[in-house]
């Protein structure tokens, strides 16, 4: 049974998710225990909305919903009669202070057969009389006897304190919408009408609020809302705020007004949600007065107003869109007095929050003002964060009467914007910069900025056509804006997969027919060089297996000793040159341009050049480097509050661990860089966080999360043009495939991205799915189809930019090769899987060839290498993958009995006959007394894979020692033992 009800034209319907999940556990324990709960949010919060939701969803029993009556406020009982109306009792209240028992006694009898729900709208307007009598009731709906299936909601702002009647009761805060629910509730109201830059602006401009986000939309005519009219400046007018927030504001005593505008205006110049309450003390105890130049004494605030909290020494509203209505709602004069009074109170008159408090008092434009923003925006020294700067220097555009000049600094306040995180306003701002005349330095920093904010969050071809464009009219003011204009395309042509397009951003600049590593620009843009034309050196590629040096940083780390004061244009150009001669397939070349780039970032603090280093270790390959780069990278980003730096920066720690095959690492940096995309608005970096998140659930066996991550990966690169961030999504699709035995399915999804031709995947990723292919194939009964990749495959090996990819290679060649030579390839993979970290692709390995061994009946043997691979799936958390092995276990004649089974059933052994035939050398030599370095060159082997070996030993016969070994290796050899 329900009373009257105002309903919106969109009603809020809550998604599925955290929020919609705490408020149906909420109502199910309404429906079985009963109990009263208060529900507070901000004006406009939803509340209305909750106790509709509320009484829909209760289905097992009556509902008496009301909502209070403002103009019978004063009558005495008015909200219960309201109450016993919605209930159709025709009983009277008494006025002789029973009206508690009464209304105890008519829920009992109307829940008496089934549970009731009783919500109660805007409670604090009923008479006191009704409130208090209703809150007796609330606090008793446990206690009483009969009245324990009652639930009561009751609604109250959350502008001012919770009043005493309900201060006892649970409360459920409604927290303001999230960015979807926000941009769904908004496609609900207009039929999906409006356009995806509206929306955006919308949203982030009710701040989760969503009365004020429907009081936005209503403002806008059908023109605005499809984009093709401009939209009114403020968005959000004082009527609109002061109409959502239900007047509120109005009606306040002088000073309390007073005190509320100050706090208002000195939230707006930090951008904070609080201010210093000594601050607004000053600032309040001096409004007034007409001497803005002399400070005023200190003094305390006024007493608080019930619309403040006062925590720890700073004031703030207890609704954000009550202090936005407080400030937009007072009379011009009255604000520009406040902003004056807080000038003369703040302790740094030349501050930035000083300074932009002087401004807000300008009646129209100032030079001089303009000027002094900037300065201290501009200032390095002074700590201020992005946010605080883009505002300075939105401030001095508007202040500023040359068109030239405004347009430098609307630029100066969107490189800010884009920094602190808020692409779409950098986007504006851009646009209001371009609105004026300005000269070609100006404009080619405009469009750098533009095509930043496409690479993290639009079509990467149009970030591509934006940074040429910047670096065609930076090219003579400013070389090294210029160079980064330049890098930024070959970026934007990088992630598309756009190889030649890269190339051509590359020599975007060349005027010579031959660029500095001898290699015709011409053909480089054409795209004639590829790994297999140019090899990976000089003399050609080396057989990846039979390599004594690895090529890598490693080899020209000497030549080219850190120097610490390096112009930045000179570090971007090793960076681009590097980067060409990768994509030339010229390693030997991109060596040492690269290396320079790594060596030089390490002394580096600001986050922009740490990154740059970190992307030219990870094309050299060195994973360390990379990591480590990317990891102060991140710390610089935090530290200088520039957010936008921040997803960039754990996506190069996710792909570093990845490289390294340390995926649990891995997903740990990519679930904190989606996070920190999502709040960047950075959809592109978020493509490629859910890409790498898809492929550790891959290895974990996750086939949700790898559904889930690789659609959301696929839906923005398609979308975006992201051949890099797709190819890796179904890559990691391909390999849950795999690892579920479904070859056939694995090897038709990956065929087309890693054979040669039109459809393979991204030119500088396709190789690293290679591996997939290949076993896929082996095992869907088609090693025809991998033949050719494998040969190209081995070309990348050659290169040393990929620690895992020798020992990969050497398992692709065992699964093609003839029975006879088998053996060996996977016995030398396993020994080169010794010189790299991760134990995933080592346990792959063991476990194809333990699955090879088995079925030549070499059952030992095959029980040994299961065992091995059934211990370091476990250990990598591969579970899907260790059940594999422990299959292959079972029907080699062993019994794993679950996680650590195969650890357990080594462990009991004392067995010589368990170890490998490699092991068994090793144990040999160790009980006769060498030590692993003897050991190492008797049997021309490194070091490290002695001691891999040996600790397999040692986990197979369950011993801790060499002593134990030894004992073990003479009483097996008494016993006939045969080593």
């Amino acid at each position: 049974m329900t009373g009257q009800t105002t309903r919106g034209s969109a009603p809020l319907r809550y998604r599925a998710g955290p929020r919609r999940q705490a408020f149906a556990a909420l109502l199910d324990g309404l429906r079985t225990d009963g109990g009263a709960h208060v529900v507070t949010g901000e004006p406009g919060g939803g509340r209305t909305a909750f106790l509709e939701f509320a009484a829909r969803a209760f289905r097992t029993g009556p509902v008496w919903h009301v909502r209070a009556e403002p103009a019978c406020s004063f009558q005495p009982h008015s909200g219960l009669r309201t109450l016993l109306r919605a209930a159709r009792h025709a009983g009277r209240v008494p006025g002789d202070g029973t009206a508690e028992e009464v209304l105890l006694d008519i829920l009992r009898a109307a829940s008496a057969r089934s549970p009731l729900l009783v919500c109660v709208d805007d409670v604090h307007l009923w008479d006191t009389a009704s409130r208090t009598a209703l809150g007796r009731v609330a606090a008793r709906v446990h206690a009483a006897d009969g009245v324990h299936r009652v639930g009561l909601l009751v609604t109250v702002p959350g502008h001012r304190p919770v009043e005493r009647e309900w201060a006892t009761l649970p409360v459920l805060e409604l927290t303001p919408l999230t960015p979807g629910d926000a941009a769904g509730l908004l496609h609900d109201l207009t039929d999906g009408a409006v356009d995806p830059v509206v929306r955006e602006e919308l949203v982030t401009e009710a701040q989760g609020n969503p009365a004020l986000l429907l009081a936005l939309a209503h403002r806008l005519s059908p023109a605005q809302l499809r984009g093709d009219h401009a939209l009114p400046r403020p968005l959000a007018d004082a009527g609109t705020l002061t109409a959502v927030a239900g007047g509120c504001p109005i009606g306040q005593r002088p000073d309390r007004a007073d005190l509320l505008l100050v706090v208002a205006a000195a939230m707006r110049a930090t951008g904070e949600q609080d201010a210093e309450a000594a601050l607004v003390g000053r600032a309040t105890n001096g409004l007034g007065g007409r001497d803005g130049d002399v400070p005023p004494e200190p003094s305390e605030p006024p007493q608080a107003s019930e619309l403040l909290a006062v925590p720890g020494g700073r004031l703030r509203f207890r609704s954000p869109l009550v202090g936005r209505a407080v400030y937009a709602g007072a009379p011009s004069e009255r604000r520009r007095a406040a902003h004056r009074s807080l000038a003369a109170a703040h302790p740094a008159p030349h501050g930035v929050p000083a300074l932009l408090h002087r401004s807000w008092t300008a009646p129209g434009p100032d030079a001089v003002l303009a000027a002094e923003l900037e300065a201290a925006a501009t200032d390095s020294t002074s700590g201020t964060p992005p946010t605080l700067r883009r505002t300075a220097q939105v401030r001095a555009a508007e202040l500023t009467p040359d068109d030239a000049l405004r347009a430098r600094r609307y630029t100066a306040a969107a490189e800010q914007a884009l920094l602190a995180g808020h692409p779409p306003e950098a986007l504006r701002l851009l646009d209001a910069a371009g609105s004026r005349p300005a000269p070609a330095p100006v404009r080619g920093r405009a469009e750098l900025l533009r095509g930043r904010v496409l690479l993290a969050d639009g079509p990467v071809d149009d970030a591509r056509e934006s940074f040429l464009l910047a670096a065609g009219l930076l090219a003579g003011p400013g070389p090294a804006q210029a160079d980064t204009a330049v890098l930024g395309a070959a970026d934007a042509a990088w992630a598309a997969g756009d190889r030649q397009g890269c190339l051509r951003a590359l020599t975007h600049d060349a005027h010579d027919a031959h660029d500095t590593h001898g290699v015709s620009v011409q053909a480089a843009v054409a795209g004639e060089f590829d790994l297999r034309a140019v090899g990976a050196n000089p003399t050609g590629p080396q057989e990846a297996g039979e390599r004594e040096e690895p090529v890598g940083p490693s080899a020209h780390r000497g030549a080219t000793p850190p120097q610490p004061s390096v112009s930045p244009s000179a570090l971007l150009r090793d960076h681009r040159d590097g980067m060409r001669a990768v994509l030339l397939g010229r390693f030997d070349l991109a060596a040492a341009p690269l290396t320079r780039v790594v060596d030089r970032g390490r002394p580096a603090t600001e986050p922009e050049r740490l990154l740059r280093s970190a992307a030219a270790a990870l094309m050299l390959g060195d994973v360390g480097a990379a990591r480590r780069a990317g990891a102060r990278a991140l710390a610089s980003a935090r530290t200088l509050g520039t957010a936008a730096l921040e997803p960039r920066a754990l996506e190069y720690l996710a792909y570093a661990e990845l490289r390294a095959g340390r995926h649990q690492l891995a997903r740990t940096h990519a679930e904190e860089g989606l996070r920190a995309a999502r709040r960047a608005g950075q959809r592109n970096t978020a493509a490629h966080h859910h890409a790498v998140l898809a492929l550790a659930a891959s290895i974990e066996g996750a086939r949700a999360r790898v559904t889930e991550h690789a659609t959301a990966a696929l839906t923005t690169a398609r979308r975006h043009g992201l051949a890099q961030a797709a190819l890796l999504a179904q890559w990691a699709t391909a390999r849950a495939d795999l690892g579920e035995g479904r070859p056939e399915e694995a090897a038709d999804r990956l065929g087309p991205l890693v054979r040669p031709g039109a459809r393979r995947g991204h030119f500088a990723v396709w190789m690293l799915a290679v591996p997939c292919f290949v076993e896929a194939a082996a095992l869907a009964g088609r090693p025809e189809d991998a033949r050719a990749v494998v040969e190209d495959f081995a070309l990348w090996a050659g290169c040393g930019a990929d620690p895992q990819a020798p020992a990969q290679l050497l398992r692709c060649r065992a699964l093609l090769a003839a029975p006879e030579a088998a053996d060996e390839l996977y016995l030398r993979a396993l020994d080169r899987h010794d010189e790299t970290s991760g134990d995933f692709e080592r346990a792959r390995t063991e476990l194809l060839h333990g699955k090879w061994l088995r079925r030549r009946r070499r059952l030992r043997e095959a029980r040994a290498r299961l065992g091995e691979a059934l211990v370091d799936f476990e250990r990598c958390g591969a579970q899907l993958w260790a059940r594999q092995a422990a299959a292959e276990l079972r029907a080699g004649g062993a019994a794993p009995s679950g996680p650590g089974a195969g650890a357990a059933r080594r462990h009991g052994a004392r067995d010589l006959s368990l170890l490998t035939p490699q092991q068994l050398r090793i144990a040999r030599c160790v009980a006769e007394g060498a030590t692993n370095r003897e050991v190492a060159l008797s049997l021309s082997v490194s070091t490290r894979t002695v001691d891999y070996h040996l600790r397999n030993v040692f986990a197979t016969l369950g011993v801790r020692s060499r002593v134990e070994l030894v004992r073990l290796v003479e009483q097996e050899e008494k016993t006939g033992a045969q080593l």
